[in-house]
Protein backbone atom coordinates (compact mmCIF):
# COMPACT_ATOMS: atom_id res chain seq x y z
CA UNK A 1 0.00 0.00 0.00
CA UNK A 2 1.20 3.39 -1.00
CA UNK A 3 1.54 5.46 2.37
CA UNK A 4 3.34 8.69 1.48
CA UNK A 5 2.49 9.92 5.33
CA UNK A 6 4.43 7.30 7.22
CA UNK A 7 7.73 8.21 8.96
CA UNK A 8 7.75 5.87 11.15
CA UNK A 9 9.44 2.11 11.15
CA UNK A 10 7.49 -0.78 12.73
CA UNK A 11 4.11 -1.63 12.88
CA UNK A 12 2.49 0.57 15.74
CA UNK A 13 -0.87 -0.04 17.09
CA UNK A 14 -3.17 3.01 15.84
CA UNK A 15 -5.94 2.89 18.15
CA UNK A 16 -4.76 5.16 20.57
CA UNK A 17 -8.39 6.55 19.84
CA UNK A 18 -10.19 4.47 21.01
CA UNK A 19 -8.30 4.67 24.48
CA UNK A 20 -8.78 8.24 24.21
CA UNK A 21 -12.78 8.02 24.07
CA UNK A 22 -12.85 5.43 26.51
CA UNK A 23 -11.09 7.91 29.03
CA UNK A 24 -13.52 10.96 28.06
CA UNK A 25 -16.58 7.47 28.46
CA UNK A 26 -15.53 7.13 31.74
CA UNK A 27 -14.74 10.42 33.23
CA UNK A 28 -18.22 11.25 31.78
CA UNK A 29 -19.80 8.47 33.63
CA UNK A 30 -18.15 10.09 36.55
CA UNK A 31 -18.78 13.31 36.39
CA UNK A 32 -22.24 13.09 35.44
CA UNK A 33 -23.18 12.31 39.31
CA UNK A 34 -20.84 14.66 40.92
CA UNK A 35 -18.09 17.65 39.99
CA UNK A 36 -14.61 16.37 38.99
CA UNK A 37 -13.37 18.57 41.57
CA UNK A 38 -15.34 18.39 44.75
CA UNK A 39 -17.40 21.55 45.07
CA UNK A 40 -15.15 24.52 42.54
CA UNK A 41 -18.38 25.08 40.26
CA UNK A 42 -20.76 23.05 38.78
CA UNK A 43 -18.72 21.24 36.53
CA UNK A 44 -20.44 17.66 36.45
CA UNK A 45 -22.62 17.06 33.03
CA UNK A 46 -26.00 15.76 33.78
CA UNK A 47 -27.06 12.21 32.60
CA UNK A 48 -28.87 12.94 29.20
CA UNK A 49 -26.85 15.70 28.32
CA UNK A 50 -23.74 13.70 28.65
CA UNK A 51 -25.75 11.41 26.59
CA UNK A 52 -25.99 13.63 24.07
CA UNK A 53 -22.44 14.54 23.71
CA UNK A 54 -21.75 10.55 23.11
CA UNK A 55 -24.27 10.40 20.84
CA UNK A 56 -22.20 13.02 18.77
CA UNK A 57 -19.42 11.85 18.73
CA UNK A 58 -19.84 8.41 17.58
CA UNK A 59 -20.50 8.48 13.97
CA UNK A 60 -17.35 10.20 13.65
CA UNK A 61 -15.14 8.02 16.00
CA UNK A 62 -16.77 4.79 14.78
CA UNK A 63 -16.00 5.72 11.39
CA UNK A 64 -12.43 6.60 12.55
CA UNK A 65 -12.08 3.14 14.14
CA UNK A 66 -12.65 1.61 11.45
CA UNK A 67 -10.57 2.96 9.15
CA UNK A 68 -7.89 2.79 11.55
CA UNK A 69 -8.26 -1.40 11.34
CA UNK A 70 -9.00 -1.78 7.97
CA UNK A 71 -7.30 1.44 5.92
CA UNK A 72 -10.65 0.63 3.91
CA UNK A 73 -12.78 3.68 4.43
CA UNK A 74 -12.85 5.80 2.02
CA UNK A 75 -12.33 9.87 2.29
CA UNK A 76 -15.78 10.86 0.94
CA UNK A 77 -17.16 8.08 3.57
CA UNK A 78 -15.42 9.48 6.18
CA UNK A 79 -16.92 13.43 5.35
CA UNK A 80 -20.02 11.93 5.43
CA UNK A 81 -19.66 10.13 9.05
CA UNK A 82 -18.63 13.57 10.33
CA UNK A 83 -21.08 15.59 9.12
CA UNK A 84 -23.39 13.04 10.48
CA UNK A 85 -21.62 14.22 14.12
CA UNK A 86 -22.21 17.52 12.79
CA UNK A 87 -26.13 17.41 12.72
CA UNK A 88 -26.54 15.89 15.78
CA UNK A 89 -24.64 18.91 17.03
CA UNK A 90 -26.88 21.19 15.47
CA UNK A 91 -30.16 19.22 16.04
CA UNK A 92 -29.42 17.96 19.76
CA UNK A 93 -27.34 20.81 21.40
CA UNK A 94 -28.63 23.49 19.10
CA UNK A 95 -24.90 24.62 17.69
CA UNK A 96 -25.09 27.81 15.45
CA UNK A 97 -23.08 29.93 14.75
CA UNK A 98 -24.99 33.63 15.56
CA UNK A 99 -22.44 36.08 14.95
CA UNK A 100 -19.09 36.20 13.38
CA UNK A 101 -18.88 40.48 14.56
CA UNK A 102 -19.02 41.94 11.48
CA UNK A 103 -21.85 43.72 10.95
CA UNK A 104 -23.56 42.80 7.55
CA UNK A 105 -22.93 39.12 8.24
CA UNK A 106 -24.14 39.29 11.92
CA UNK A 107 -27.42 41.02 10.01
CA UNK A 108 -27.87 37.78 7.14
CA UNK A 109 -27.07 35.44 10.26
CA UNK A 110 -30.02 36.94 12.17
CA UNK A 111 -32.47 37.26 9.61
CA UNK A 112 -31.71 33.56 8.45
CA UNK A 113 -30.66 31.02 11.27
CA UNK A 114 -30.49 28.27 9.14
CA UNK A 115 -27.05 29.45 7.27
CA UNK A 116 -25.69 29.93 11.38
CA UNK A 117 -26.89 26.17 11.89
CA UNK A 118 -25.65 25.33 8.63
CA UNK A 119 -22.35 26.80 9.21
CA UNK A 120 -21.50 25.34 12.40
CA UNK A 121 -22.68 21.64 11.28
CA UNK A 122 -20.06 22.08 8.51
CA UNK A 123 -16.86 23.35 11.38
CA UNK A 124 -17.85 20.92 13.42
CA UNK A 125 -17.15 18.32 10.23
CA UNK A 126 -14.52 19.73 9.02
CA UNK A 127 -12.29 20.28 12.47
CA UNK A 128 -11.66 16.63 12.82
CA UNK A 129 -10.46 15.98 9.36
CA UNK A 130 -7.78 19.27 10.19
CA UNK A 131 -6.58 17.72 13.16
CA UNK A 132 -6.24 14.69 11.15
CA UNK A 133 -4.40 16.32 8.73
CA UNK A 134 -1.51 17.38 11.01
CA UNK A 135 -1.69 14.12 13.03
CA UNK A 136 1.87 12.53 11.33
CA UNK A 137 4.58 13.04 13.99
CA UNK A 138 4.85 11.88 17.56
CA UNK A 139 3.12 14.08 19.81
CA UNK A 140 2.08 16.74 17.20
CA UNK A 141 -2.02 16.91 16.92
CA UNK A 142 -1.87 15.11 20.75
CA UNK A 143 -0.09 18.11 22.33
CA UNK A 144 -1.61 20.99 19.48
CA UNK A 145 -5.11 19.77 20.61
CA UNK A 146 -4.38 19.85 24.28
CA UNK A 147 -2.59 23.23 24.10
CA UNK A 148 -5.95 24.44 22.70
CA UNK A 149 -8.02 22.70 24.84
CA UNK A 150 -5.96 24.62 27.56
CA UNK A 151 -6.62 27.86 26.28
CA UNK A 152 -10.76 26.85 25.76
CA UNK A 153 -10.48 25.95 29.39
CA UNK A 154 -9.31 29.11 30.72
CA UNK A 155 -11.58 31.52 28.65
CA UNK A 156 -14.20 29.21 29.59
CA UNK A 157 -13.70 29.32 33.16
CA UNK A 158 -13.58 33.41 32.89
CA UNK A 159 -16.98 33.52 31.40
CA UNK A 160 -18.53 30.88 33.97
CA UNK A 161 -19.13 27.81 31.58
CA UNK A 162 -18.62 25.23 34.00
CA UNK A 163 -20.39 22.24 31.86
CA UNK A 164 -17.56 23.19 29.28
CA UNK A 165 -15.03 23.48 31.66
CA UNK A 166 -15.53 19.58 32.91
CA UNK A 167 -15.93 18.36 29.16
CA UNK A 168 -12.43 20.00 28.56
CA UNK A 169 -11.01 19.13 31.70
CA UNK A 170 -11.99 15.54 30.75
CA UNK A 171 -10.32 15.81 27.59
CA UNK A 172 -7.51 16.98 28.62
CA UNK A 173 -6.80 14.82 31.19
CA UNK A 174 -7.36 11.59 28.53
CA UNK A 175 -5.37 13.33 25.91
CA UNK A 176 -2.41 14.03 28.50
CA UNK A 177 -2.75 10.19 29.70
CA UNK A 178 -1.81 8.97 25.45
CA UNK A 179 0.51 11.41 25.63
CA UNK A 180 2.77 9.51 27.92
CA UNK A 181 2.31 6.69 25.11
CA UNK A 182 2.93 8.40 21.93
CA UNK A 183 5.64 10.86 23.06
CA UNK A 184 8.72 10.50 22.73
CA UNK A 185 9.09 6.90 21.75
CA UNK A 186 5.63 6.20 19.41
CA UNK A 187 4.07 3.28 21.05
CA UNK A 188 0.87 4.14 20.42
CA UNK A 189 -0.72 6.50 17.58
CA UNK A 190 -3.66 7.92 18.03
CA UNK A 191 -5.07 7.54 14.48
CA UNK A 192 -8.56 8.75 12.46
CA UNK A 193 -10.10 8.19 15.46
CA UNK A 194 -8.55 9.99 17.90
CA UNK A 195 -7.88 12.84 15.90
CA UNK A 196 -12.01 12.52 15.18
CA UNK A 197 -12.45 12.58 18.97
CA UNK A 198 -10.22 15.45 19.71
CA UNK A 199 -11.80 17.38 16.61
CA UNK A 200 -15.72 17.25 17.41
CA UNK A 201 -14.95 17.94 21.41
CA UNK A 202 -13.37 20.94 20.26
CA UNK A 203 -15.01 21.93 17.27
CA UNK A 204 -18.41 21.65 20.03
CA UNK A 205 -16.99 23.07 22.78
CA UNK A 206 -15.79 26.30 20.76
CA UNK A 207 -19.32 26.95 19.47
CA UNK A 208 -21.11 26.47 22.64
CA UNK A 209 -18.39 28.76 24.17
CA UNK A 210 -19.45 31.57 21.77
CA UNK A 211 -23.11 30.83 21.47
CA UNK A 212 -23.32 31.36 24.89
CA UNK A 213 -21.15 34.69 25.63
CA UNK A 214 -21.53 37.71 23.84
CA UNK A 215 -18.32 38.60 25.85
CA UNK A 216 -16.43 35.50 23.87
CA UNK A 217 -15.42 37.13 20.10
CA UNK A 218 -16.37 34.53 17.88
CA UNK A 219 -12.52 35.04 16.34
CA UNK A 220 -10.65 33.66 19.77
CA UNK A 221 -11.65 29.48 18.39
CA UNK A 222 -10.60 30.85 14.96
CA UNK A 223 -7.47 32.24 16.06
CA UNK A 224 -6.88 28.87 18.47
CA UNK A 225 -7.03 26.60 15.57
CA UNK A 226 -6.10 28.29 12.52
CA UNK A 227 -2.97 26.32 12.01
CA UNK A 228 -4.68 23.09 11.14
CA UNK A 229 -7.83 24.62 9.57
CA UNK A 230 -5.29 26.66 7.76
CA UNK A 231 -3.37 24.13 6.85
CA UNK A 232 -6.42 22.21 5.61
CA UNK A 233 -7.29 24.87 3.59
CA UNK A 234 -4.09 25.57 1.90
CA UNK A 235 -3.63 21.83 1.46
CA UNK A 236 -7.13 21.26 -0.64
CA UNK A 237 -5.49 24.47 -2.60
CA UNK A 238 -2.49 23.08 -3.96
CA UNK A 239 -3.77 20.04 -4.51
CA UNK A 240 -6.23 21.54 -7.01
CA UNK A 241 -3.99 23.26 -8.01
CA UNK A 242 -1.81 20.25 -9.38
CA UNK A 243 -5.10 18.79 -10.43
CA UNK A 244 -5.38 16.44 -7.70
CA UNK A 245 -8.09 15.21 -5.77
CA UNK A 246 -8.19 17.01 -2.73
CA UNK A 247 -8.92 13.59 -0.44
CA UNK A 248 -5.54 12.26 -1.71
CA UNK A 249 -2.86 11.66 0.68
CA UNK A 250 0.64 13.31 -0.23
CA UNK A 251 3.66 14.44 2.17
CA UNK A 252 3.96 17.62 1.19
CA UNK A 253 2.06 19.06 4.46
CA UNK A 254 3.66 21.82 6.54
CA UNK A 255 4.97 19.31 8.93
CA UNK A 256 6.28 16.76 6.45
CA UNK A 257 8.30 19.18 4.97
CA UNK A 258 10.26 19.96 8.25
CA UNK A 259 10.71 17.07 9.07
CA UNK A 260 12.05 16.15 5.19
CA UNK A 261 13.73 19.86 4.95
CA UNK A 262 14.79 21.25 8.46
CA UNK A 263 14.97 18.29 10.91
CA UNK A 264 17.46 16.88 8.43
CA UNK A 265 21.24 15.96 9.75
CA UNK A 266 20.53 13.48 12.53
CA UNK A 267 23.51 10.78 12.77
CA UNK A 268 22.92 7.35 13.72
CA UNK A 269 24.00 3.65 12.63
CA UNK A 270 20.82 2.11 13.71
CA UNK A 271 18.28 3.62 10.74
CA UNK A 272 15.56 2.90 12.90
CA UNK A 273 16.54 5.33 15.85
CA UNK A 274 17.25 7.86 13.00
CA UNK A 275 13.91 8.04 11.95
CA UNK A 276 12.74 8.33 15.53
CA UNK A 277 15.01 11.21 16.68
CA UNK A 278 13.66 13.11 13.36
CA UNK A 279 10.22 12.38 14.20
CA UNK A 280 10.41 13.39 17.57
CA UNK A 281 12.72 16.35 16.63
CA UNK A 282 9.59 17.74 14.36
CA UNK A 283 6.86 17.95 16.73
CA UNK A 284 8.81 20.90 18.69
CA UNK A 285 9.00 22.76 15.85
CA UNK A 286 4.92 22.77 15.61
CA UNK A 287 4.05 23.24 19.12
CA UNK A 288 5.56 26.57 19.35
CA UNK A 289 4.04 27.61 15.83
CA UNK A 290 0.73 27.12 17.69
CA UNK A 291 2.00 28.95 20.44
CA UNK A 292 2.38 31.99 18.40
CA UNK A 293 -1.39 32.01 17.55
CA UNK A 294 -2.93 30.88 20.90
CA UNK A 295 -0.86 33.18 23.09
CA UNK A 296 -2.53 36.28 21.19
CA UNK A 297 -5.97 34.41 20.91
CA UNK A 298 -5.78 33.67 25.04
CA UNK A 299 -4.65 37.64 26.05
CA UNK A 300 -7.29 39.18 23.20
CA UNK A 301 -9.85 36.65 23.28
CA UNK A 302 -12.97 39.07 23.71
CA UNK A 303 -11.26 41.87 21.60
CA UNK A 304 -12.64 40.80 17.29
CA UNK A 305 -10.16 43.56 15.93
CA UNK A 306 -7.15 42.51 17.00
CA UNK A 307 -7.93 38.42 16.79
CA UNK A 308 -9.48 38.92 13.63
CA UNK A 309 -5.47 41.03 12.62
CA UNK A 310 -3.69 38.27 14.01
CA UNK A 311 -5.78 35.78 11.67
CA UNK A 312 -5.07 37.84 8.83
CA UNK A 313 -1.23 38.16 9.85
CA UNK A 314 -0.92 34.09 9.96
CA UNK A 315 -2.67 33.86 6.30
CA UNK A 316 -0.17 36.19 5.18
CA UNK A 317 3.10 34.53 6.94
CA UNK A 318 2.05 30.83 6.15
CA UNK A 319 2.50 31.04 2.67
CA UNK A 320 5.88 32.76 2.56
CA UNK A 321 7.11 30.39 5.17
CA UNK A 322 5.94 26.98 3.60
CA UNK A 323 7.52 28.26 0.40
CA UNK A 324 10.50 29.42 2.10
CA UNK A 325 10.81 25.62 3.40
CA UNK A 326 10.29 24.45 0.07
CA UNK A 327 13.12 26.31 -2.00
CA UNK A 328 15.60 25.33 0.67
CA UNK A 329 15.98 28.79 2.05
CA UNK A 330 15.78 28.35 5.79
CA UNK A 331 17.67 30.19 7.96
CA UNK A 332 20.56 27.92 9.38
CA UNK A 333 20.34 28.36 12.80
CA UNK A 334 16.51 27.02 12.50
CA UNK A 335 18.09 23.46 10.91
CA UNK A 336 19.03 21.36 14.09
CA UNK A 337 21.12 17.99 13.89
CA UNK A 338 23.59 16.63 15.86
CA UNK A 339 25.47 13.34 16.22
CA UNK A 340 23.88 10.54 18.44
Amino acid sequence: MDRPQRFHSGDVPRLGGVAICAGVLVATVRSSSSPLFGDLGATSVPGWEALKWVLILMPAFLGGVYEDLTHRLKARYRLILTLSSGVLAVSLLGCSIERIDIGWMDAWLSMYPFIGATLAGLAIAGLPHALNIIDGYNGLASVVSLIITVALAYVALKVGEWQLVGWLIILAGTTAGFLMWNYPKGLLFAGDGGAYVWGILLAVTSVKLVQSNQAVSPWFPMLLLIYPVWETIFSIYRKILRGQSPGMADALHLHQLIYRRIVREVFHDDKDRRMLVRNNRTSPYLWGFTLLTVVPAVLFWDNSVVLMLFCALFAITYVPAYLMIVRFKVPRWIRRGRKL
